[in-house]
């Protein structure tokens, strides 16, 4: 995928529009995000594949093929690794770590980040749906300033883009606000996960 200079000031300007509309538009009587019931770490462990995210500055400039990689350290930790596909086709990453506060509650941190760097803290990371085959993942925060779509696959049918924009709208998310990530395999655009 090539970018002209047209189309990332477009994808700036998407973002620049969406974000400032999320912060201007996210419900203000939202019900508290609820994280699943049960959350058994050994499954959740592994690649996950970003389909869909809220924009946010740190992965402004990820324009395809968007992954988090877990792997169990202890019972209370899990090693992060995030990396993407940058607008100029470069592999980006970061590695960090979540600990769990409770079932399906983590304080994700990564060093060096503002406000990101300490190992303890309030849960930042809520698994708040999980497919029963642990196929799928919704993750967001107690605001829901972040949200995120995690597949195992990059590639999912258009019947379950519309069971995950159900599942988004459930968790009190404007699916218009959140936009889908471009993997190599599957859709090649981004765009408002309400329109899918």
């Amino acid at each position: 995928m090539r970018w002209s200079r047209h189309g990332v000031r477009g994808l700036a300007a998407a973002f620049i529009a969406a974000a400032s509309a999320f912060l201007f538009a996210a419900p203000a009587a939202a019900a508290p995000l609820t994280p699943v019931q049960q959350l058994d770490v050994n499954r959740y462990v592994g690649l996950w594949y970003q389909l869909a995210a809220n924009p946010a500055p740190f992965n402004i400039d990820c324009v395809r093929d968007t992954t988090a990689f877990y792997t169990l350290i202890d019972e209370r930790n899990v090693r992060v690794e995030n990396s993407c596909t940058t607008i100029t086709g470069e592999r980006r990453g970061i590695v960090g770590n979540a600990r769990v506060n409770e079932t399906a509650s983590l304080h994700v941190s990564f060093p060096g980040v503002p406000f990101q760097d300490s190992l303890d803290g309030p849960s930042n990371y809520i698994v708040t749906y999980l497919a029963d085959d642990y196929s799928w993942a919704f993750v967001g925060d107690p605001t829901r300033i972040s949200g995120f779509v995690l597949s195992r696959s990059p590639v999912v049918s258009d019947e379950a883009w519309r069971e995950i924009r159900g599942v988004v709208e459930a968790s009190g998310y404007n699916s218009c606000l959140m936009l889908t990530s471009p993997t190599t395999e599957g859709k090649q655009d981004i765009r408002p996960l309400c329109t899918v």
